[in-house]
């Protein structure tokens, strides 16, 4: 079973509508007890940093997130589920995220159209188990006016461009994190999601 994380925001509906759609076992929850006996998880992402921290903080979710990941309990954070992953983030000001991946979370810059709103093409640098099945330059279905920068560049498995390359998946151990929807990103977005079930 996975555990998608209901954290008071986040594209729920369309999450479990693609694993319904893929046949895969799920449920939305927010009560600790019930992620603690997950699987899997996923923590997907539509808001923003600072709101959802203070949720994920506040209802105990963070603290459980941490303790099933120390576990080797596989996690699948999407966009802002991505972010939140990281150390810190610049939105509206400086504010720690989770701290389970190491690196920032800046915005976009210049005269670039923020926020970056469509499909856009994935570099990968690496051949992983989310991505198996997928070929190089696929595209996917991107909803961000912010994106990670790891400390590590090894934990990148792909990149995208958008005035610049930013990381779009990273993975760490267990830990996988998709700056782009894969649950809008069709046929590409449920091969990762199946591969994110089977897989791992």
């Amino acid at each position: 079973m996975i555990a998608i994380i209901d954290y008071g925001t986040g594209n729920l509906k369309n999450v479990i509508n693609a694993l319904d759609y893929l046949g895969i076992p799920s449920e939305i929850t927010s009560n600790t007890k019930q992620l603690a006996q997950a699987e899997k998880m996923i923590l997907p992402g539509v808001g923003a940093f600072v709101p959802a921290m203070e949720q994920l903080t506040k209802s105990g979710l963070a603290e459980i997130i941490k303790e099933r990941i120390s576990k080797g309990v596989p996690l699948l954070g999407i966009c802002l589920g991505m972010q939140l992953l990281f150390c810190e983030s610049e939105e509206d000001g400086l504010t720690q995220g989770l701290n389970i991946i190491k690196g920032r979370v800046i915005r976009f810059a210049g005269s670039l159209k923020i926020p970056q709103i469509g499909w856009n093409s994935l570099e990968f640098v690496k051949q992983t188990l989310i991505c198996q099945g997928i070929q190089n330059n696929s595209y996917v279905y991107f909803a961000h006016s912010y994106y990670c920068i790891p400390d590590d560049e090894d934990s990148i498995t792909a990149w995208s461009d958008y005035g610049g390359r930013f990381a779009a998946i990273v993975e760490k151990n267990s830990i996988i994190g998709l700056q782009f929807h894969p649950e809008k990103s069709q046929q590409v977005g449920l091969v990762m999601l199946k591969n994110f079930y089977e897989l791992y």
